[in-house]
């Protein structure tokens, strides 16, 4: 029997999962109220489906770019990486918009972002990686200043996100940053800033464990963040 191509298996139902509820998402914005005027337990209004459309387009674009990446470079993206990464976009994008798992599961976005920072800090070994084996780069980092940079180089990208967060919320009037409870309610003061704050802080622990168990591989040649590291074909 053959052996079952479990990557592509997922990558085709996590596309899936993007695409075809995208027409019930844009009737529910047609039809949706604009406000819960009633305070009406689990009622989803007009921005909340538009934020749904505008997450499943994003996780759309981000689906496919690691293979345009890779066709049009000689970028390699691990297998073990790739399928991380599809399974993180299905659990952001569909579970956590569409699913409604970040109001459902305590803290499902803090999960989320533990392990983007995570991904962003092997992100950044890659890029260290890359340089050090380019021929035309004569430069050889040590294993603190590769750990260092991948751990900065993962919290700036987090922070841009954040900004990205907050540029939408303003101009499409939607609740990325949950600003407000599900009912609609805003948060005030310190409470408004929490959600945001806390993303920050567990970008940065995820970012942070990354490069620590990358600095240790490094240093006593471990091998184990070189599994997950982006490679260029020779």
């Amino acid at each position: 029997m053959k052996k079952r191509d479990w990557k592509s298996i997922i990558a085709k139902f996590v596309i899936l999962s993007f695409i075809l509820p995208i027409s019930y998402i844009i009737y529910r914005i047609i039809v949706s109220p604009t406000a819960n005027t009633e305070n009406i337990e689990g009622l989803r209004v007009k921005t909340d489906y538009i934020l749904m459309l505008l997450q499943c387009l994003l996780g759309i674009v981000a689906f496919f770019m690691p293979n345009i990446i890779t066709r049009k470079t000689k970028i390699v993206i691990p297998s073990n990486m790739y399928i991380v990464y599809v399974v993180f976009l299905y659990a952001a994008i569909f579970l956590g918009e569409i699913g409604n798992f970040f109001y459902r599961i305590i803290h499902w976005d803090t999960i989320l972002h533990i392990c983007s920072g995570a991904m962003l800090g092997a992100l950044g070994f890659s890029f260290v990686n890359i340089l050090n084996k380019n021929e035309k780069v004569h430069v050889e980092l040590a294993p603190i200043f590769v750990a260092l940079f991948a751990l900065g180089f993962a919290i700036t990208l987090g922070v841009l996100w954040e900004i990205y967060e907050f540029t939408f919320d303003g101009l499409l009037g939607v609740n990325m940053q949950k600003f407000a409870l599900e009912d609609g309610t805003q948060l005030v003061g310190r409470a408004a800033l929490a959600d945001t704050m806390e993303d920050l802080i567990v970008d940065s622990i995820g970012a942070f464990a990354m490069s620590l168990l990358g600095y240790i591989s490094l240093k006593y040649k471990k091998g184990w963040i070189e599994k997950l590291l982006i490679k260029i074909k020779k």
